[in-house]
């Protein structure tokens, strides 16, 4: 049994295949939190430390005991108002306007299979998966407030899951302003906390520093996951490298605003914490109302950064990507933007989708453009119906044409915008998010929609559908190409709710979407990876990592990505030259050896590649698609730091050890160069590997040892690629 009670201290213990984690609601009732690290038996109780600290407030339950307190007791869900001065997970305000909430232990249950939360994304397992779930209930009195705490527990992958929902007894209405969904409170050590901040065309760089006294916050306050931050940290031990040391990570299975913190405190213990950005956001509860925090997956290692990769890889792959294409390989595609932007008409697209069946892609993708009177992205946006004079007839009549050369069919819609020169802003003006009285903040000549009314989500639904109706659509790549600046509902009873409904809305549609169109892949996409989140794997099983193409920043974009997203998740193509967002020049080679880390695809026109090109581009799809099934399902090693070495490598090795591909891109050159040995990870322990492509014989100790020496021969931007197979004795 993972999860276990035990009734005489009231301590609450959750074990999975290597990680233990420890809970006790106490004698005055509160909720303590004892450990999260390493399988361990018995209880760690012992690990609790009372003294008078002076300033830190005692409870009244506590009586004269002025060793109590709660401003340096570790907690599970601690709250504002109860002599805590730490950042709370929650916040609330009563009828009254009075602040604070005190919550006690008041029951708990086990049961099997994992919580679902109903309208929000969370990660899905069953009983068959060995999987339990423990839900403890908390109430204030004063306040008529319940709050159930959820745990799931995946012990087989290391995977532990929170969420909370609160929910109004009582008979006068509260406001939730702060609403977190996880706490992890140590009681010792000295940590570094990993996030991975960037900006558009460079999302997730890997930022690593060390955890000091005070608070260290990420978050987004745009209404969406952002390309400046992403909603995902790890907190480890100063010295964990790939390989070795203690490390815990939050990853927010959430799409909107979020916040992160990290708080060192007075008596050098440290809190961990995340959920929904406090940034407009008041959630009101009329007496039996709830509302829910999303889920944060939690997962330990204490054999590095790279053990943690893979727990958290897994879990994405297998419980919370859902529908065909979870396991399925994806199709190759060839996506029109960087081709021919909003410059194509239904003839050249049909000549791009031939020139695309010609090199052996199996999925064409029209792009921006095709839809009312899109010539620019200055209008038309919302005005989800084909033009048919651009296209040369109907949109179904299209697909057939495409279809009719053994090509699947997909395309681009931006659901959630719309701009002010469009039938639908025209009538329907007070749809958008927009302040009265004040001129809306426009971002690429466009608005928000609000996801938040029923009716706003029922029509764009409904006009989704018609498009994908037309004829047999099997992709649909979901953009987004703004944040939200103004936070008003021309409906909403109370705009401290939008933001949270909103989000919720969008979950619904695309919930619907993929209820409809089982078939149907739904890739993610704002701006590239600017809403790369676990929330919206749930509901598209790969995201488009970056508008950036070029293959050297996407050794960067892609290498911080890999930390806590498997690559089946990441829309990788490869471009054209000189790359259109860098103006670099890489091998065509090199660019495909990077795309190949992720879903593999094209964005460019072959009409302007040379023969030679051609031929190759058939070689790369051959060699993909033979690839694949070790990309998608294998195990990630990230062999070096792109910043900080000359070649970057990484491999996928699959779990049986019997497959490894090592990819190596060149990233400098220098005279006279030192040779560069590719150290190798993830093989089978004192096994022999045959090369594929030469037929040499590598021991895998010396590969894991001393490595692979790249070729001397290599180019600035150059790749190689070693594919090897372990010998099996006969």
């Amino acid at each position: 049994m993972p999860i276990l009670y035990s009734s005489d201290k009231r301590i609450f213990t959750i074990h999975t295949a290597h990680s233990t984690y420890q809970l006790q609601a106490d004698a005055l009732g509160n909720l303590l939190h004892l450990y999260y690290g390493a399988r361990s038996e018995g209880h760690m109780d012992y690990l609790l430390s009372y003294a008078d600290r002076g300033f830190s407030g005692n409870p009244n339950a506590a009586g004269c005991d002025r060793t109590y307190s709660l401003d340096a007791l570790p907690q599970e869900f601690p709250t504002q108002g109860t002599g805590d001065f730490r950042s709370p997970l929650l916040i609330v305000r009563d009828a009254k306007g009075v602040f604070g909430c005190q919550l006690r232990y008041r029951s708990h249950e086990i049961l099997p299979g994992k919580y679902s939360l109903p309208g929000l994304p969370a990660v899905y397992a069953g009983a068959e998966d060995g999987a339990e779930t423990l839900q403890i209930e908390l109430e204030d009195p004063r306040l008529g407030l319940s709050v159930t705490l959820l745990y799931g527990v995946l012990p087989a992958l290391d995977i532990i899951t929170r969420s909370a929902i609160v929910t109004n007894r009582g008979t006068a209405p509260v406001t939730v302003e702060k609403l977190q969904s996880a706490c992890l409170d140590f009681v010792a050590g000295d940590f570094d906390l990993i996030s991975f901040p960037g900006r558009y065309a460079m999302e997730r760089q890997f930022d690593r520093r060390p955890l000091g006294r005070g608070t260290a916050v990420i978050g987004s306050r745009r209404g969406y996951s952002s390309h400046q931050y992403n909603p995902f940290v790890i907190l480890c031990d100063r010295e964990a490298s790939e390989t070795a040391g203690r490390c815990w990570a939050m990853q927010f299975v959430w799409s909107g605003g979020f916040r992160a913190e990290a708080e060192r405190d007075q008596f050098e213990q440290t809190r961990l914490q995340m959920g929904i950005s406090e940034e407009q956001f008041s959630y009101p509860l009329q007496p039996g109302e709830t509302l829910t925090a999303p889920e944060v997956i939690l997962s330990f290692s204490a054999q590095g950064l790279e053990h943690l990769s893979h727990q958290l890889h897994r879990c994405i792959r297998r419980h919370i990507c859902r529908g065909k294409y979870r396991d399925a390989r994806r199709p190759v595609l060839l996506n029109s933007w960087e081709a021919s932007y909003f410059d194509f008409t239904g003839e050249s697209i049909l000549r791009l989708a031939e020139e695309a069946k010609a090199l052996g892609v199996e999925l064409l993708v029209m792009d921006d453009g095709w839809f009312g009177a899109r010539s620019d992205d200055t209008h038309a946006l919302g005005d989800w119906t084909a033009n048919e004079r651009k296209l040369g007839g109907s949109l179904g009549a299209l697909v057939e044409k495409v279809r009719a050369l053994g090509l699947k069919f997909g395309i681009w819609m931006e659901p959630e915008m719309v701009n002010e020169d469009s039938e639908l802003y025209r009538s329907h003006p007070d749809w958008a998010l927009t302040i009265p009285g004040q001129p809306p903040i426009r971002s690429r000549s466009q608005l928000v929609l609000d996801f938040s009314r029923r009716e706003v989500r029922d029509e764009i639904y409904a006009r989704i559908c018609r498009v994908l109706d037309q004829g047999q659509i099997e992709y649909l790549k979901w953009d987004l190409n703004r944040s939200i600046a103004e936070v008003y509902s021309h409906t909403a009873d109370d705009q401290g709710k939008v933001l949270y409904d909103y989000m919720l809305g969008v979950y619904e549609v695309l919930e619907k979407l993929n209820a409809r169109y089982p078939e149907l892949l739904i890739e993610g996409c704002s701006g590239g990876g600017g809403r790369f989140d676990a929330g919206m794997l749930y509901y598209s099983p790969q995201i488009w990592c970056s508008d950036n193409t070029d293959a050297i920043d996407r050794l960067r974009i892609q290498y911080g990505t890999s930390f806590g997203y498997p690559a089946s998740a990441v829309g990788a193509h490869v471009s054209a030259c000189p790359n259109h967002q860098t103006g670099r020049t890489t091998p065509l080679q090199t660019r495909a050896v990077v795309a190949a880390a992720g879903t593999f695809g094209y964005e460019l026109d072959p009409a302007k590649l040379s023969e030679a090109e051609r031929g190759e581009i058939r070689r790369q799809i051959e060699t993909f698609c033979a690839d694949a099934p070790l990309v998608q399902n294998g195990l990630y090693y990230r062999l070096s730091d792109p910043e900080a070495a000359p070649c970057c490598a990484w491999a996928f090795v699959s779990e049986d050890g019997a497959r490894a591909m090592i990819s190596a891109v060149l990233q400098e050159k220098h005279a006279n160069m030192p040779a560069l040995y590719v150290r190798v990870r993830g093989l089978t322990p004192g096994a022999l590997y045959r090369d594929r492509e030469t037929g040499r014989v590598y021991p895998a100790n010396a590969l894991m040892d001393m490595g692979l020496p790249l070729p001397l021969n290599l180019d600035q931007y150059d790749s190689f690629v070693w594919r090897l197979e372990r010998i099996e004795e006969r």
